[in-house]
Formats: C-alpha cells, structure tokens, sequence
C-alpha cells in the first residue's frame, strides 16, 4: 500500500467534502461508542482488568526474546514451523515459497492488518496467485479495489447501495434478476461465492490476535466463521503476525480477551475465538496439514527501550479511532496508510520513518478520548507529542512554524518583552472579539474562524490577575 500520509490535508479536505462518507462515518460517532459504554459499565472489574492486562504486556515487553523463544520451541515441537521476518520483503518472500511448494493458485485470507502492512495481495497477485478475502468487510474493499479504513470495521466507509452495485458488478455469473434489497440477501450472495472459494484454496493465511509461548498456540477472534474454513479447510495453514503479539500464558490471553472485545464492538466476547496449535494430527477429523508462523518485525525491535515501547502493547481494538473527533471527520482512508486514528499517528511514523507520516502526530485535537478508552492504558497524546518533537528536530515541520516557535521562545526567555507584548496581544484579542466575547475573524487563523468562533479572552491576563491576587493577600 502506498505510502500517501504526506497528502492528509488533500485527503482530509476531499473527505470532508464527500457527504456520502460523511453519512458513513455517522455510525462510528453512534454505534461504536455507545456499545462500548454498556459493556465497560456492565463489567464492575473493568478497569481492573485494563491494569492487568497492561501489566502482562509490559512484562512480556521486557522479557520479548525470552517468550518468543519459548513460543518458537513450543510451535516446532507440535510439527509446526516458524520463520522470522526482519522486513516485510522477507515475509512475503517467505510466503511466496511456501504457496509455491505446495504449488498454490488460489489463498483464502482471514482478516489481517500485518498482511496489508507488508502489500501480501498485489504480491501474490504479481505471482499469479489469486488471494481471496473471507471476511465480509474486507471481502467488499477487495471487490472495489480498495484498503481497509478502519481496523475491525474495513468497509465502514461503504454503505448497502455500494455494495449491492459491487455485487451485481462482479458477480456476473448470477441472475441480473435476483432480490438484494436487504442486507441478508447481500450477506448470504457473499456467503456463497466465498464457500467455493473455501473449497478451492491451497493455502488459508490468517492474522493472529495472540500468540501463547506457553503452548504455541496463535488466536484469532473474529465474528465470522471464515477465520475458522481458512485456516482448517487448506492443506497449509500461515499465521502472520508481528512480534509484539506474545504473551506469556493462556491465563494471560483470557485476561486481555476480556477487554478485547467490549472496548472493539461492545461484545462480551465475539463469536469466535479460535485457537489453534500446530498441523492436523492422526486422530483429527480435519486441519491442515502444514502450520508455518511468521513473525514480522519490520521496525518494531526498534521501538523497544524507547519513549514509543507502550505502542507495542497496542491490541488492535479500535477503540481509539471509535472515539477520536479527527478520525470522525475524515474517516480512516484520509491517513494515507495501514493504519488510521490515534494509533495509525503514533504507530505509523514509527514503522514507515516520521519523514514520510509526519502530517499524522499533527493530525489530532490532543482532547486525550483514545488514552481514556484505550484498554492498554497507552498514553498516545504523549507520544504524538514525542513524534512533533522529533518532526521539529529533523526540520521537517514546516519553516513558518520552526520561526514562529523561535519568536515565541525569544520572548519567553525575556519577562519584560513577554509581559508587554501578552497585554497588546491581549488588547488586539479584546478589540476583535467586539467586547462580546467571541472572535469571528482572526489574522493567520482563518481556518479556525472559518467554521467556527473562537471565544474572547478574559478581561484580564493571568499575569495580572496574579499580580492582583499578590497584591490582596498583602493588604489583608
């Protein structure tokens, strides 16, 4: 995928104008949050379990090489095989060689962000090898040549009249004639067309949601039963997943299950929870015959030890976009990468360089919702903050900001100057404002004062009601 972070001013300012997104992105604002609150408040233990699960993830973040070496032995010794991926040329490369051995035309995919991460589709597709998407959601952006927009909700962007066109588009075969009114008819086309698909792969390559070193065993919760026909009904069985999936035990797993869900969908549990150890053995009645993971790096090592390490504890739920105004605005497709929201700002510079995502940390209102609902406890604000800093340092904001902070700092390093200045700006603030208390035009900020009013100052500065304060407590 394209790297296009670079453009989220066109990408914001196009999706801003597009009304049927709009439309779209009115049911992230609505559904997702209020699901979430119903469940965090039927669940007494909740923020019990949140500091919980943050503690596994920091321990197992201390300890990565030592559980992902037991994961390793655990995985071989059931006759699955693991293969580390330092980029993401090497994991589809790895890929590549396992469908070819098999040999492979066709490979059904469960839901998978690292596969997006690393462009897996156009790849196979190059090597005339045909992926087919089995998730519903990420099965419609496949047919309209598109990228996920959100994480656990790729097509939220799209609503019933798109797709139904879609369907009557590409699935050529079927009557022209047939009812797809109602999202049931549409479901159960779907539905059909990916059973045969199901039949027909060589190889099933699912994400994982865990990774347990205790048995090596991957998970992956979904709501649908295709991560289930992908991964038992092929011969061969790929599980990609980064590094940073680990943990230590199945009682580690279960205890971040518990937040997984609720913070995602407002679900207690999804509907599947799928865990899977190892190839077929001889008494079961299927699975596949191969089990190979690939454990991707592809700059994550380089976040260990750093101010951006909490990233890592990231459990893909969403919740942070769910609830970030920026992402309601312009939807998931305006950041321009894999990944969007709050997340997509600090996980983004980190594994595609900052040089290229750097409109991303810039991109939020700082109002600390995605900290407040994030299960993991991470502080994102702070390290978008972390990212602005490191933006400054290489000079890659743009120069009228780098000047204009060198003004402010000038100032403040000299009382006097900033004092009489504070009061003009503060009496050229008074003026506009109209002594009624709300600026509707501001010199250099009109795209502020273009959508919205920005409130007057007070009648004084803090500085001279402190100075007023002094003076008070003195006489009294």
């Amino acid at each position: 995928m394209e790297i296009r972070s670079h453009k989220f001013r066109q990408n914001a300012a196009d999706a801003l104008a597009n009304e049927q997104l709009q439309n779209a992105l009115a049911h992230v604002r609505s559904k997702f949050i209020q699901k979430r609150a119903k469940a965090v408040n039927n669940l007494k233990a909740f923020d019990t379990l949140r500091d919980n699960a943050t503690a596994i993830k920091n321990h197992t973040l201390e300890n990565l090489d030592v559980y992902l070496e037991i994961f390793e032995e655990k995985v071989i010794a059931q006759g699955g095989q693991v293969h580390w991926a330092a980029t993401a040329q090497e994991a589809r490369g790895q890929v590549l060689d396992i469908c070819r051995r098999v040999p492979a035309k066709t490979v059904t995919k469960g839901k998978s962000m690292i596969s997006e991460e690393i462009e897996l589709n156009e790849f196979l597709e190059q090597n005339d090898i045909t992926p087919v998407e089995t998730d519903l959601g990420e099965y419609i952006i496949q047919l309209r040549g598109e990228h996920p927009s959100h994480i656990i909700a790729p097509a939220v962007h799209v609503n019933m009249d798109q797709v139904r066109d879609d369907f009557r588009k590409h699935h050529t075969h079927l009557p022209e004639d047939r009812v797809l009114e109602e999202p049931k008819s549409l479901l159960l086309e779907a539905r059909g067309i990916l059973r045969e698909r199901f039949l027909k792969a060589d190889v099933g390559i699912t994400g994982a949601n865990f990774l347990v070193a205790e048995t090596g065993t991957s998970v992956i919760v979904t709501n649908e039963g295709n991560g289930d026909l992908t991964q038992t009904l092929p011969r061969v069985h790929i599980v990609l997943a980064s590094l940073e999936k680990v943990v230590p035990t199945l009682e580690d797993m279960s205890q971040i299950l518990r937040v997984l869900a609720r913070s995602a969908t407002g679900q207690e549990m999804s509907v599947y929870t799928t865990l899977s150890s190892g190839p077929k053995r001889p008494d079961d009645v299927d699975g596949p015959e191969e089990f190979h993971v690939i454990l991707l790096d592809n700059g994550r090592s380089s976040m260990l030890g750093t101010e951006f390490q909490d990233m890592l504890r990231c459990i893909r739920c969403g919740a942070c976009m769910n609830h970030c105004p920026v992402y309601h605005a312009v939807g998931g497709h305006a950041y321009g990468w894999v990944y969007p929201g709050p997340m997509g700002a600090v996980l983004s510079p980190s594994l595609a360089g900052v040089d290229k995502t750097g409109h991303l940390p810039n991109a939020s209102t700082f109002c600390g919702r995605c900290e407040s609902v994030c299960p993991m406890h991470i502080p994102l604000p702070k390290m978008m903050r972390h990212w602005r800093e490191r933006e400054f340092e290489q000079h890659l904001s743009p120069p009228s900001n780098r000047r204009n902070l060198k003004l402010w700092a000038w100032f403040a390093v000299r009382p006097g100057w900033y004092r009489l200045m504070t009061r003009f700006s503060h009496l050229g603030l008074r003026i506009l404002s109209g002594w009624s208390g709300s600026i509707r035009w501001l010199p250099f900020a009109r795209g502020w004062t273009r959508h919205r009013n920005m409130p007057g100052p007070e009648r004084q500065t803090f500085m001279q009601a402190w100075q007023r304060h002094l003076v008070e407590r003195r006489k009294s």
